[in-house]
């Protein structure tokens, strides 16, 4: 049977990723945070951590005493194990993030001297935390609420500096002071309603319900519409590229990236699977994937490619049809329309740096509504437009779906 978690556990934790780095921390918070480290860190000045003021930090070392077969510790003779060279920090509770005493083991990055450094705290009475522990108690003893909780997260998350503005705010407590007021002025209503029930001749004065409930509709409203848009800065959109063989879904693909990602070559049906990446466009975090030609499959892998690019493309919150300029309309573009033209999608027609064969008035009539635009992936022409358009769809709300 497992052991049962409890809040009188001092827990403890490597709260910096695991590799090769200048520095990594050990983190302890708990009541008996203080007295472990005592037991582990020997500073230059002779003082143990409990008789440190908080918020101060001090140079030492981080050891591990020998002991004699019996438990007792050893004779002066045998010198403690020197772990590692470290910078310790000392919170004292409850100005801390958990509102509990807080240590901080400034060790060097190395994985096995934090390794060590964590064992030591276990084996004197530390908990290994759980995941997101450290805040679920910062939760719990009252220092943060939920929608600040989940803030952190978001923060460690973002990928975008747009993202990262807007989960400051929440963890600043923006939303959950949005939420007071109008918890506020739908209790102020209430009370105002049952007193003219109660009391209907001791209360004076007409009461306007009407304002007072459609300004809080309003609020509450907005504030349900911001959660998609919320949902899109953390976790970002997700583009598709695509079209028939050949027409330089690759070449978009690295000029996005601004960088060869992909492999270009003249020949149709370089692109063999679906490739995916991370890129930034005005402060949102998008992922863009570039898939085979879904037209023109002529053995069973290009059936397979193909086939997975739909289901990419259905899964997708906009689409990039891409068109060769150079070359008309045919059937395989046609075949293609037909499948994607009820989602949301820009079309993009590549090659305008060559001789234009393609129809653009057909395009504008089979894809009426739809964005165009006209670029050199090769060439770098029209790059920006289309940045722009994406941009624009997404701050417009066109990529927030009903449901």
């Amino acid at each position: 049977m497992s052991k049962l978690i409890s809040l009188d556990d001092t827990i403890a934790a490597i709260s910096t990723p695991i590799g090769e780095s200048g520095v990594g921390i050990v983190r302890l918070s708990g009541k008996d945070a203080l007295l472990i480290a005592d037991r582990i860190f020997k500073s230059k000045n002779g003082k143990k951590p409990s008789e440190m003021p908080s918020f101060t930090t001090h140079y030492g070392w981080i050891v591990e005493e020998c002991l004699l077969p019996d438990g007792v510790k050893s004779k002066d003779s045998l010198q403690p194990e020197v772990i590692d060279e470290v910078i310790l920090t000392v919170m004292h509770a409850p100005r801390t993030y958990t509102r509990e005493d807080i240590v901080e083991i400034n060790c060097h990055g190395g994985a096995v001297s934090l390794k060590k450094a964590l064992g030591l705290v276990i084996n004197l009475g530390a908990r290994l935390a759980q995941p997101g522990e450290f805040t679920k108690r910062a939760y719990l003893n009252g220092r943060i609420d939920l929608t600040q909780a989940e803030a952190v997260l978001d923060i460690i998350k973002s990928r975008t500096s747009r993202s990262l503005d807007c989960a400051v705010k929440q963890l600043k407590g923006d939303l959950s002071g949005e939420i007071g007021l109008l918890r506020n002025k739908m209790l102020n209503l209430s009370v105002n309603i049952e007193a003219r029930i109660d009391f209907p001749d001791d209360v004076a004065g007409s009461l306007r319900l009407k304002p007072g409930v459609n300004d809080i509709i309003e609020k509450l409203e907005r504030l349900i519409n911001s959660f998609e848009w919320g949902q899109i800065l953390r976790e970002g959109v997700s583009i598709v590229i695509c079209g028939r063989p050949n027409v330089g879904k690759s070449s978009l693909m690295n000029a996005l990236l601004r960088e060869n990602r992909v492999i270009v070559t003249p020949l149709p049906g370089t692109t063999r699977d679906t490739i995916e990446e991370q890129i930034n466009i005005k402060g949102l975090p998008l992922r863009v994937i570039d898939t085979a030609g879904l037209a023109g499959e002529k053995d069973y892998i290009g059936y397979l490619t193909a086939k997975r690019a739909e289901v990419m493309i259905a899964e997708a919150d906009l689409v990039l049809f891409v068109f060769d300029g150079s070359r008309a309309l045919n059937n395989e573009d046609r075949s293609i329309i037909n499948k994607i033209k009820d989602k949301k999608l820009i079309v993009v027609i590549n090659k305008i740096d060559l001789p234009l064969m393609l129809n653009l008035d057909r395009i504008e009539k089979i894809l009426k509504d739809k964005k165009i635009v006209k670029i050199s992936a090769t060439k770098k022409i029209g790059l920006e437009l289309l940045e722009d358009d994406i941009s624009e769809m997404v701050f417009q709300g066109e990529l927030i779906t009903d449901n």
